[in-house]
C-alpha cells in the first residue's frame, strides 16, 4: 500500500529548466516542481506518494507524439485531470561572453534539434544529442566552452547562468507541446475550466474485438451521435503486430447523453475500454481550432 501523496508537489521528467518544468510553473505555479530522471520515475513519484501530480508531455505540433508515452499512460494507474499547451520557444544558450560566431556545436534532445534545423543550417552549427534540453544546458555550463551551446528554454538559461545568444529560433512559430496533468484519483466533477469554458475532454484507450470491420463499427457511434473525436492513434502492444491498441481524445463528458451512447456502442465492439481521464479543455485548444479554420 502506498503512502498518502505529498501535497503541493508536481513531478516532471528532466532537469530543472526543462520545458516540462516550464509547464509546471505555468499551470501549477503554487506547487513545488520535482525533477525526475525518466517518465517512469515521474509516474512512480505520484504512485509512490512523493508527488501529488505528474506533468507529462504527450505530443508536439512540429515533432508529433512523444515516444513511449502512450504505452505508459494505460499502465500507470493514474488519471488525467488537466491538459495544458505550452508554446515552445527555443533559445541558443552559451557561457557568458560568447559570440554567436564562436559556436560550432549545439547540444539538445533530438526532438528539439529537429525543431530548429533551419537556424542551425544557416549558422553552420552542428547538432549534438544530449540527454534532454535542460540537461544539455547544465552540461554547457559545466564545460564552459564558447564553442558549445545548448538549445533549451530560456528558463534553463536563467537557472544555469547561461547567456541567450538567440531566441525564438524554432522553425515553426506555432511550435507547441501538449501536456497532461496526472493524478492518483480521477475527477469527473468539473464542467468548466479556469476561464469558464465549458468544453470537456475525455481520453481513453481501447482494443477492438477480432471481427470484420470492428474498428469501423466501433467508431461509427461517435459520428452518428455527433461526438467530435479530436485524436485517434494506434500502436502495437505486447510486441506483436496483431495486438493493436488505440488511444483517443473526444470532446464531451461521459455523462453527456450523446457521449454516453457513443461509448456504449464502442464498448460493444471492443475487448477492452479504459477511460484515462475527463478534464476541461485548455482554452488554447479552441483558439488553435479557430485559427486553423480561418486559415482554410
Amino acid at each position: 500500500m502506498t503512502d498518502a501523496p505529498t501535497q503541493n508537489v508536481i513531478a516532471f521528467q528532466g532537469e530543472p529548466g526543462a520545458y516540462s518544468h516550464q509547464a509546471c510553473r505555468f499551470y501549477r505555479p503554487q506547487m513545488e516542481a520535482l525533477p525526475c530522471r525518466t517518465f517512469e520515475d515521474t509516474i512512480e513519484a505520484v504512485r509512490g506518494g512523493k508527488a501529488e501530480l505528474a506533468m507529462l508531455p504527450v505530443e508536439n505540433s512540429t515533432y508529433g507524439r512523444v515516444a513511449d508515452i502512450h504505452h505508459l499512460l494505460p499502465e500507470t494507474g493514474l488519471h488525467i485531470i488537466d491538459e495544458g499547451f505550452v508554446r515552445v520557444r527555443i533559445s541558443l544558450l552559451a557561457v557568458p561572453g560568447t559570440k554567436l560566431s564562436q559556436v560550432s556545436d549545439a547540444m539538445s534532445h533530438p526532438v528539439l534539434l529537429g525543431q530548429c534545423r533551419g537556424f542551425l543550417r544557416r549558422h553552420a552549427i552542428r547538432g549534438m544529442v544530449g540527454a534532454d534540453t535542460a540537461g544539455s544546458a547544465l552540461e554547457v555550463a559545466r564545460r564552459g566552452e564558447p564553442s558549445l551551446a545548448a538549445l533549451a528554454a530560456p528558463l534553463a538559461g536563467e537557472i544555469y547562468g547561461l547567456e541567450e545568444l538567440a531566441s525564438g529560433i524554432e522553425d515553426r512559430q506555432n511550435n507547441t507541446t501538449r501536456f497532461l496533468v496526472m493524478a492518483r484519483q480521477p475527477d469527473f466533477s468539473r464542467r468548466t475550466n479556469a476561464q469558464g469554458g465549458t468544453t470537456m475532454m475525455t481520453s481513453f484507450v481501447f482494443r477492438v474485438r477480432n471481427i470484420p470491420a470492428a474498428l469501423y463499427k466501433a467508431l461509427g457511434g461517435f459520428a452518428t451521435n455527433g461526438v467530435n473525436m479530436t485524436k485517434l492513434e494506434s500502436y502495437m502492444v505486447d510486441g506483436v503486430f496483431t495486438a493493436t491498441q488505440f488511444y483517443a481524445d473526444i470532446e464531451g463528458h461521459p455523462e453527456d447523453p450523446h457521449v454516453a451512447r457513443a461509448l456504449e456502442e464502442l464498448d460493444y465492439f471492443t475487448s477492452s475500454l479504459n477511460i484515462l481521464g475527463v478534464y476541461p479543455a485548455d482554452p488554447l485548444r479552441a483558439a488553435q481550432s479557430q485559427a486553423a479554420a480561418a486559415a482554410r
